[in-house]
C-alpha cells in the first residue's frame, strides 16, 4: 500500500522538519520517517475497521427495533443493511481482526461518531435505493459500501476533526489512503471469505529501500544538490525562494541522481505535484522549469546518465 507517491510526500515533510529541528540526527529522523509511513498503514486498517463498526452499530439498533416490533406486533424491520455480505466478510477478515486486536484505541471508543455516521447513511439516498432494490447479492452489497465510502466517509469534516485529535499524521495521509481503501473494497471477493488479502504495508521491499536511500541522499548530499541549483541559475537568490521549494528540489535532484531506473520526466512530474500541494501557488511552474533545466545541465556535464524525454506538461 505504501507506494512511492506516499514515500515522496513523507520525505518532503520529514526533510523540511529535519531542517527546522535544532537537534539534527539523521538516524532519529529516519526512524521518524518509517514511523510516519507505518501510521499511514494504520490509517488504512482503521478506515476499513470503521465500516465494520458501522455494521455492528446497525446490528445493535436492529435488535432494539426487532424487540420493539415484537412487543407492538408490528412488521419486523429489514436486516439487509446490518447483515450486508461485504461487511460480514470484512468483519471476519483475519488480517483486519488481528490489527483491531492489537490496537489500544478502536471504534468502540467512538460510539457517538459511529452512531452519527450510521444515521447519515440511513438518511442518504444511497441507502434508500439499496434497501428498495430487488438486486440482492454480494456485488450489490459491496457496491453499496463503495458508494457510502466515496460519499460519506471520503469527505467527512467530523472524521477529519476526529483524526486531527488522534494522530499528527492522519489528516495529511487520508486523501491518499482513501484511494487504497476504495481499491480494497473493489478487490474483495466473496469466495475468499476471511482469507481475503488486504493490501500489504509495502508494495515491495524495494520501496522500503527506496525510502531509506532517498531520504539519506537528500540530507547527506544537500550541499552538492544545492550547488547544482546554483550552477543552473547563477543569479538565483535563495533568500527570495520559499524554503519548501528548495527542499522539494533538493529531494527531486536526489531521486534523479540516486535512482537511474526512474525516468527524469517521472521524477519532475511527481515533485511538481507535491509543490502544488505543499508550497506557494507559483511553486509548481517554477520548480517544473528549474528541475528540467537542472536535469539537462547534469546530463550535459556528465553527472547524470539519463536522457530528458520531452514531457507534455499541463
Amino acid at each position: 500500500m505504501i507506494n512511492r507517491e506516499i514515500i515522496r510526500i513523507k520525505i518532503v515533510q520529514l526533510t523540511y522538519a529535519y531542517y527546522q529541528n535544532g537537534n539534527k540526527n539523521i538516524d532519529t529522523a529516519e526512524k521518524e520517517l518509517f514511523f510516519s509511513l507505518s501510521k499511514a498503514y494504520d490509517l488504512y486498517n482503521y478506515l476499513l475497521a470503521l465500516m465494520v463498526a458501522v455494521a455492528k452499530e446497525a446490528k445493535r439498533r436492529l435488535e432494539i427495533a426487532e424487540s420493539k416490533a415484537r412487543r407492538e406486533g408490528t412488521e419486523k424491520p429489514s436486516a439487509r443493511f446490518a447483515f450486508n455480505r461485504f461487511t460480514l466478510q470484512l468483519e471476519e477478515n483475519r488480517q483486519l481482526s488481528e490489527f483491531i486486536g492489537n490496537q489500544k484505541h478502536t471504534w468502540a471508543d467512538e460510539p457517538e461518531f459511529v452512531g452519527k455516521l450510521f444515521e447519515q447513511i440511513e438518511q442518504s439516498q444511497i441507502y434508500k435505493d439499496y434497501m428498495a432494490s430487488k438486486e440482492d447479492n454480494y456485488a450489490a452489497d459491496r457496491e453499496l459500501w463503495r458508494k457510502i465510502y466515496r460519499t460519506l466517509i471520503q469527505d467527512n469534516p467530523d472524521l477529519d476533526a476526529l483524526f486531527e485529535e488522534q494522530s499528527l499524521y492522519w489528516n495529511d495521509d487520508k486523501e491518499i489512503v482513501d484511494t487504497f481503501v476504495l481499491k480494497t473494497i473493489k478487490r474483495f471477493d466473496e469466495q475468499n471469505g476471511s482469507k481475503q488479502e488486504l493490501l500489504p504495508e509495502y508494495d515491495s521491499e524495494e520501496d522500503k529501500d527506496y525510502a531509506r536511500k532517498l531520504f539519506r541522499a537528500s540530507i547527506l548530499n544537500a550541499d552538492e544538490y544545492q550547488r547544482y541549483m546554483s550552477e543552473t541559475s547563477r543569479n538565483w537568490d535563495f533568500s527570495r525562494l520559499a524554503y519548501m521549494d528548495v527542499v522539494i528540489m533538493q529531494i527531486a535532484i536526489a531521486e534523479l541522481m540516486t535512482f537511474p531506473s526512474i525516468p527524469v520526466s517521472v521524477t519532475i512530474n511527481e515533485f511538481v505535484e507535491i509543490a502544488k500541494l505543499y508550497s506557494t501557488p507559483k511553486s509548481g511552474g517554477y520548480i517544473n522549469g528549474m528541475l528540467d533545466t537542472i536535469a539537462r545541465h547534469l546530463i550535459k556535464t556528465g553527472r547524470l546518465m539519463k536522457r530528458v524525454d520531452e514531457r507534455n506538461d499541463n
